[in-house]
């Protein structure tokens, strides 16, 4: 015990150097405070954790990620006086489901997004990637669930519903749009992609057979994935892990502006056969997606992707993206992608992708890999990343990091992607925190002093 402790002092110091010799100093940020107290877990997404007047911060019940299925809560903490609110729960949950998790506020309404199991989850049909949908609560109106993308599974399949699972849904910056990665239940239920749903102010309507739902929304996928893409090619065995490009599009290589697009990792095969990661942008015509109704496809056939939507590859690298867990990040002005890419020694790293060329800039030297997801600031000029059990603020115009918490040997683990305030003022990250009940992910909170 006494040499581990020794240790873990010595590898804290080892750090601290290692980081002031890149240029990074010390941060003394305020001490982190528990926002959450209830004895369950309080899971924050990987993004959109903040109310649009930044006054709510949304949660899942889980205390662990793996463990959605058998979730029950979507709640809200005030922010300011730590109140905590259910504003929804599901009837007879199960170890095999309905299962609810991963939620996250629309920038213009007061409306939260989450996965929502099916209903009829049981031992034999239990909560999985391609049984699932995308549920929202209004919080004028909690417990009350609006079922967004409409999912059907008996042919002939109707235009705008899928027939498989919706899952990390993220709003468009003008919230008109949800984007998502699915799987199909009924074809390769394993092959990962990704797609979009617009409110269209009509529903999409099915049949009321077990495991169809009707939806607000209109849904379709995004990119085409096939099981062995051809060495070199551009082809994707996987799509996934996507985010918004700008908060209003961007400007495409021609220099024409493109109101929606989406990023994503599309794992791909290079001349050697070897499977690499890369960066993909699909660019969105609503109205033309909305017109292909014979992209839904018929029995036995996976949703195509439907005319309006052009993918396109943005970065060509040797080594491809990170392993390491993580959805990219747009600039504000959608002319830039983040990611994580391991260094020369493997180690992961914050990286920018220069959306028309697709130059790639090392942000980042660190000693140690960036553990999770991370996120940009609302004006795009600071990332928050979590690197041996520590938050670190990397920023972007001054080429610094700073180190925001200060972890001691022994310490609870910080876990998932840390979130900047929408007025920037604190910074709010997951960590378990014990209890006489046992260990609870609780919020903690750090006020940002400039």
């Amino acid at each position: 015990m006494c040499c581990r402790l020794l240790f873990l002092i010595f590898f804290n110091i080892f750090l601290f150097m290692n980081l002031t010799r890149c240029g990074t100093p010390q941060y003394s940020g305020e001490t982190p405070v528990q926002l959450t107290h209830s004895k369950q877990g309080h899971t924050l997404h990987h993004n959109g954790v903040f109310s649009k007047d930044g006054q709510w911060v949304v949660f899942d019940g889980r205390n662990d990620d793996t463990r959605i299925g058998e979730t029950s809560v979507i709640g809200i903490v005030n922010l300011y006086t730590g109140e905590e609110k259910i504003i929804y729960q599901t009837a007879h949950p199960t170890p095999y489901g309905p299962g609810v998790g991963a939620a996250s506020f629309s920038p213009v309404t007061d409306r939260v997004v989450f996965i929502h199991g099916l209903a009829d989850a049981d031992k034999e049909k239990p909560y999985n990637p391609s049984r699932r949908t995308g549920v929202a609560i209004d919080l004028e109106r909690p417990l009350l669930p609006l079922f967004m993308d409409a999912r059907d599974i008996t042919a002939p399949y109707t235009p705008g519903a899928l027939r498989g699972g919706t899952h990390s849904h993220c709003w468009s910056g003008d919230g008109s749009m949800i984007s998502f990665t699915y799987n199909d239940e009924l074809v390769d239920p394993d092959l990962r992609t990704i797609g979009v749903m617009l409110d269209t102010g009509r529903p999409v309507l099915v049949d009321s057979v077990a495991g169809n739902n009707s939806g607000r929304c209109y849904a379709a996928v995004a990119a085409t994935v096939v099981r062995d893409p051809r060495p070199g090619s551009d082809e994707i065995s996987k799509a996934f892990d996507e985010c918004w490009v700008g908060n209003s599009g961007y400007r495409n290589n021609k220099g024409q502006k493109v109101p929606h697009a989406i990023a994503f990792q599309g794992n791909t095969k290079n001349e050697k056969g070897q499977t690499i990661t890369e960066i993909f942008i699909a660019d969105l015509d609503p109205a033309a997606i909305l017109n292909d109704a014979t992209a839904v496809g018929r029995r036995g056939e996976r949703p195509r992707v439907p005319k309006g939507i052009s993918v396109r590859r943005v970065s060509r690298s040797i080594k491809g993206l990170s392993s390491v867990r993580h959805w990219l990040r747009s600039s504000p002005d959608g002319r830039y992608i983040y990611a994580l890419a391991p260094d020369e020694k493997g180690i992961s790293q914050l990286i920018r992708c220069t959306v028309n060329n697709g130059a790639i800039t090392y942000l980042t030297s660190n000693p140690l890999p960036i553990d999770y997801s991370f996120n940009l600031d609302h004006t795009g000029t600071q990332v928050a990343y979590v690197s041996g059990n520590n938050i670190y603020i990397q920023d972007l115009e001054h080429h610094k990091t700073r180190q925001l918490t200060f972890s001691h040997p022994g310490d609870q683990k910080i876990v998932g992607a840390p979130s900047f305030a929408p007025d920037n003022s604190r910074m709010l990250f997951n960590q378990y925190q014990p209890s006489q009940d046992g260990e609870f992910l609780q919020i903690m909170q750090v006020q940002l002093t400039q």
